[in-house]
């Protein structure tokens, strides 16, 4: 077998989605995992906007709309009564995906597809034991025999062996305890497109509808209960009947449960020389807010056009630290508002309470505050403006434009054919030059030059008036001005 580019540990989401951005663009790559077969089990849910646009730009997309629940409404309830009604997406433009309530098992089986369409089968039973780096490569130790390779990606989860190989600590702490979850097939006389939470006394109990007819997700407080205590049904139809007014039918199916507490830990570092870690690897959160399978696919997305670069020799070390600079705040970020979130809905001391009723629930009527709401769960204002990269000090283009950085908004754009298209479904692992008139054409050659001839694509803006953009395989927003020159300088700088 040839010597593989990048070794991925781990066939969730993450690293799924990172070996389909590498194998788009040319890298050869393996992915290892020392599971038996894949995953069935539904384990995170739903798809942001955000991740809904990383699974379009690697081609994984397709199907799962189809496949999916779309959201309407998240409503919560205090004391019997609804306290917030929250209209999925309301007021907010950036959104250009629904909220999708999907298992991630079938978000991976998509992936999958997708990975073996481009020549890449996931290797299952294959353990990683140990890890030896050097100037060159990575040296790994498998239970089926040693591979060498240029670079390690753990995308292994929270209990990550590439992390733990490469001495990289995971911080954090305890968020909260006794949590029961369960997938059942029950005929409830609930809406099905709508997630609703009952908070109460002894913490809150939550149901999401799935896809598969009558199928439903629990999630309640439970203290020390465990899954696989005789009482734990017990748990649910108590839960359903206090708090959702629910008899329980008699035609009532488990379909899989666990018990868990959460818990918000963030790496240290994202890289330790050729060894570098994403998605559940490098952080861990509360599942309230939706936005950890969604956080990981953004880092692969990240991390794919930075590991290409640097593995066809374009870009020079430095670019692979500014995975970490970009991703690393991002998670933090979403770990704070997690963990802020999961104490406000299931804390229960006076003051938690005050400022659940009386402060929170009146400032999410707001039309306003729900925009903002939307827009921030949707991860589509993420920026990179602070970052390396970004244009932190300096707004570039006219009027009111992204800054170096931010995501560029999906513009409709003409390729050079004439064909109308839209940019992001052009990217991928290929950048965009999007210009507003013929001038574009030296803008295309430089970066070409630099980041070779089929990795960038060249676009017409319709609406014109705009400076030249330069725009990243994330959707982000490189370069923006009128200069050849300027863009020759700041590519010559971020590869380093």
């Amino acid at each position: 077998m040839s010597v593989p580019t990048v070794v991925v540990v781990g066939a969730g989401p993450t690293g799924l989605a990172l070996a389909c951005g590498l194998s788009m663009a040319g890298v050869s790559v393996r992915v290892i995992d020392r599971a038996e077969r894949p995953s069935t089990t539904s384990r995170a849910l739903g798809l942001q906007p955000r991740g809904s646009e990383v699974l379009d730009r690697l081609g994984a997309f397709d199907g799962l709309p189809e496949r999916s629940i779309r959201v309407a409404e998240f409503v919560t309830h205090v004391k019997g009564k609804c306290l917030v009604r929250l209209k999925v997406g309301a007021h907010a433009k950036l959104t250009s995906h629904p909220v999708l309530v999907n298992s991630q098992a079938a978000v991976e089986a998509r992936l999958r597809c997708r990975l073996s369409e481009l020549g890449v089968e996931v290797e299952w039973r294959q353990e990683l034991t140990g890890a030896v780096q050097d100037a060159d490569g990575v040296t790994l130790h498998l239970n089926g025999g040693t591979v060498r390779t240029r670079w390690l990606v753990g995308c292994d989860g929270a209990h990550s062996r590439v992390r733990k190989l490469a001495g990289i600590e995971f911080a954090g702490a305890l968020v909260a305890d006794g949590f029961l979850l369960a997938d059942v097939r029950a005929s409830l006389p609930l809406r099905r497109d709508v997630v609703s939470a009952w908070l109460h006394d002894g913490g809150m109990f939550g149901v999401f509808p799935l896809p598969g007819r009558d199928v439903w997700r629990l999630v309640a407080s439970a203290g020390g209960e465990s899954a696989a205590s005789p009482t734990a049904r017990t748990v649910w139809e108590q839960a359903l009947r206090d708090h959702a007014g629910v008899d329980v039918p008699e035609g009532w199916d488990a379909l899989w449960s666990s018990s868990f507490r959460i818990h918000r830990r963030l790496a240290t570092r994202y890289r330790c020389g050729r060894i570098l870690l994403a998605g559940d690897s490098a952080h861990v959160h509360s599942p309230f807010g939706g936005q950890g399978m969604n956080t990981g696919l953004g880092d692969a997305e990240n991390l794919a056009w930075k590991l290409a670069l640097a593995a066809s020799g374009r870009a020079r070390d430095p670019l692979l630290d500014t995975y970490e600079a970009e991703r690393r705040p991002a998670a933090r970020e979403v770990v704070a508002a997690t963990s802020g979130l999961t104490r406000l809905a299931a804390g229960n001391n006076f003051l938690v309470r005050a400022a659940r009723e009386r402060v929170l629930a009146p400032l999410l009527t707001l039309p306003r505050v729900q925009r903002l709401v939307w827009e921030k769960s949707s991860q589509l204002t993420t920026s990179y403006r602070n970052g390396p990269l970004g244009g932190r000090f300096r707004k570039l283009g006219p009027g009111t434009g992204p800054r170096a950085g931010d995501r560029v908004p999906d513009l409709p754009c003409t390729k050079e054919d004439g064909e109308r298209t839209r940019l992001h479904h052009e990217l991928g692992p290929r950048w965009a030059v999007v210009a507003s008139d013929a001038r574009g054409r030296v803008f295309v050659d430089i970066a070409r030059r630099r980041l070779g001839d089929t990795a960038v694509t060249s676009l017409a803006d319709p609406e014109g008036g705009r400076s030249t953009w330069l725009v990243r395989p994330d959707g982000h927003l490189g370069w923006s001005g009128t200069s050849p020159a300027s863009l020759d300088t700041w590519l010559a700088r971020m590869l380093g």
